[in-house]
């Protein structure tokens, strides 16, 4: 895999990891609304969740590699689809989209991973646009989705640590912030399609 290929993976892993999505935006909500102690159970939920879903993603990628590999071409062009539909959103978007949840409960957290079709779609759209070009063995879904859930994690965490402060940034500087974001998926969208 060359240094070109893992760049763009990196790169779409950081963008994804780090835009509002419903993680982000739940942790966010809950660190300004209940503060850390309380909202410590919701977090790691979220994080648990996180490497749960992208180990499933993984074996996913490994049983239709394995058992369909024909599939695995079209998936490629439905994950460039997806980023594309990514990069207009984000780019359109604006903020106070997301809603306010009412507790920080572990399971809370958790379970909001496995109905995040984000995360989902960021985990296969990860390994069938950047990986499996060059391997469909299992330790090697399972290391980059690791990777991916660990981006994820800390992505999650940087929005927590920042709490107010990154919402106000963005709130005042949400257009060019999602302008750049989504030109750097297009770029995204053309490394996987070349």
């Amino acid at each position: 895999m060359s240094g070109y290929v893992i760049g763009n993976f990196l790169v779409y892993a950081v963008i994804n990891a780090f835009t509002p999505g419903p993680g982000n935006i739940l942790a966010l909500n809950t660190i300004t609304n209940y503060g850390w102690k309380k909202g410590k159970p919701l977090f790691f939920g979220i994080f648990t969740g996180y490497y749960v879903v992208q180990l499933i993603c993984a074996v996913f990628v490994f049983g239709v590699s394995t058992l369909l590999p024909q599939v695995m071409g079209v998936i490629k062009y439905v994950g460039a689809a997806y980023i594309l539909y990514l990069a207009i959103h984000i780019a359109v978007s604006r903020p106070g989209e997301g809603s306010a949840e009412q507790s920080a409960s572990f399971w809370k957290g958790f379970l909001l991973q496995f109905v995040n079709v984000k995360i989902y779609l960021f985990g296969i759209t990860a390994l069938t646009g950047y990986v499996t070009d060059y391997s469909t063995e299992l330790w090697v879904l399972v290391f980059f989705e690791l990777v991916i859930a660990t981006i994820g994690t800390i992505a999650t965490s940087s929005w927590i640590a920042a709490g107010m402060a990154i919402q106000k940034i963005y709130l005042r500087h949400y257009r060019p912030i999602n302008i750049i974001l989504a030109l750097t998926l297009l770029e995204c969208v053309y490394s996987i399609l070349k």
